[in-house]
């Protein structure tokens, strides 16, 4: 069955697609991932978007617009996908959360906008989408959804594996002894990113190869303020999102410090943040390896930093594992896709903290019948990708 996996992160920066071709041989999932791409947002809609998210105030007008013009990007973004990677059976769109819920650590709804109905209007195929709330309405926080295809992945790796994504918001997968369990560790790219766009720092909106944090000194009153944040100290499971670590944020705490740092030195100390948290959460884990994939692995600042706080601990990107690191997400969903078409659940409840497993996804039918494969009884054991 050919997958096509679509999502925008919570770095709101474009669109991610894989084609992922999935058979099932015995208990053991066989995925060739064949197309990946990734679609800058136009620049007009990503201000639109940044402008309209939290904590800024917006209009039901805005929103209705936002589905629409996102909606029609990740129209264009899969017919491209099919046209280079040829015909699908199914697409899956995470569409971009604009909205995550939370309140006294537990998620209460979330919102992911981008109207499936422009995908199956323009591709033919029918669309999952929705794949969140689901998970929600069953106790989860409907994140991190990728943590089932961690288990998948790297459920049987000896000594213990931690799955890192670093985007805009950071999370991991820990695996350890059978189990596994699955959070939001905190901010990954997302201040940084911020301050980066807000500053004018680099027209692409993110500090490109750590060039930024390189050349900063942190400021460690301000590190140490921002790692009092009760988020960090919240049991898993636990969910976030920008509707807490955003601009305004950090501008309340450089306010609160009287802290002089300049650009460089405030993007090192975000960095830093990132690299403290993330490590602070692996040493608890206890894993002896690190799988790494998002924006964030592309930063050796970071990369370099989290190898220095951990060592005897192996950190990789997840292309090491047959997952390529900036599609991992998009391979992830195209999955999701999959579980679902065949009857089985997309989410692991040691991951997001739900009651149980559930049957993700909304489906909105392509131009012909919805046609479904047969049911399966039993879920695969593991998963192999390879290209």
């Amino acid at each position: 069955m050919r997958i096509l996996g679509m999502i925008s992160g919570t770095s709101h920066d474009g669109i991610d697609v894989a084609v992922v071709d999935f058979e099932l041989v015995g208990s053991v999932l066989e995925g060739r991932v064949g197309h990946t791409a990734s679609t800058p947002y136009p620049d007009e809609l990503r201000a639109r978007l940044i402008a309209a998210l939290p904590p800024a105030p917006t209009t039901l007008a805005e929103v209705c617009e936002l589905d629409t013009l996102i909606g029609q990007s990740f129209a264009e973004a899969a017919a491209a996908a099919v046209a280079q990677g040829g015909p699908v059976d199914l697409i899956v769109s995470h569409g971009q959360t604009v909205y995550h819920w939370v309140e006294g650590a537990h998620a209460l709804g979330t919102l992911q906008i981008g109207q499936p109905a422009w995908i199956a209007e323009r591709t033919g195929a029918p669309v999952l989408s929705d794949v969140r709330i689901r998970d929600i309405t069953a106790g989860g926080h409907g994140a991190p959804l990728v943590s089932v295809l961690d288990g998948l992945l790297l459920g049987a790796h000896e000594g213990g594996a931690g799955a890192l994504n670093l985007g805009g918001i950071s999370n991991m997968t820990v695996l350890r002894d059978g189990s596994l369990h699955a959070y939001d560790i905190g901010p990954a790219n997302a201040l940084i990113d911020a301050v980066v766009t807000s500053r004018g720092l680099n027209p692409r909106g993110f500090d490109e190869d750590g060039r930024i944090a390189a050349s900063g000194r942190v400021d460690e009153k301000l590190l140490a303020e921002l790692l009092d944040e009760p988020y960090y100290r919240l049991p898993a499971p636990k969910s976030t999102g920008k509707e807490l670590f955003h601009l305004g944020y950090v501008d309340a705490a450089v306010a609160r410090t009287g802290s002089a740092a300049d650009d460089a030195g405030l993007v090192a100390t975000l960095t830093e943040l990132t690299v403290r948290t993330v490590a602070a959460d692996v040493r608890a884990a206890g894993v002896g390896t690190l799988v790494v994939s998002g924006g964030g692995c592309r930063n050796p600042v970071i990369m370099d930093g989290l190898r220095t706080a951990l060592p005897g601990v192996r950190v990789a990107p997840s292309d090491d594992f047959g997952a390529p690191a900036d599609d991992k997400e998009a391979i992830a969903f195209a999955l999701i896709g999959w579980l679902s078409a065949h009857g089985l659940p997309g989410t692991a409840p040691g991951g997001t903290g739900a009651a149980g497993p559930r049957i993700l996804g909304t489906l909105t039918p392509g131009a012909g019948p919805l046609v479904l494969p047969a049911p399966l009884g039993e879920p695969p054991r593991s998963l192999v990708l390879a290209r």
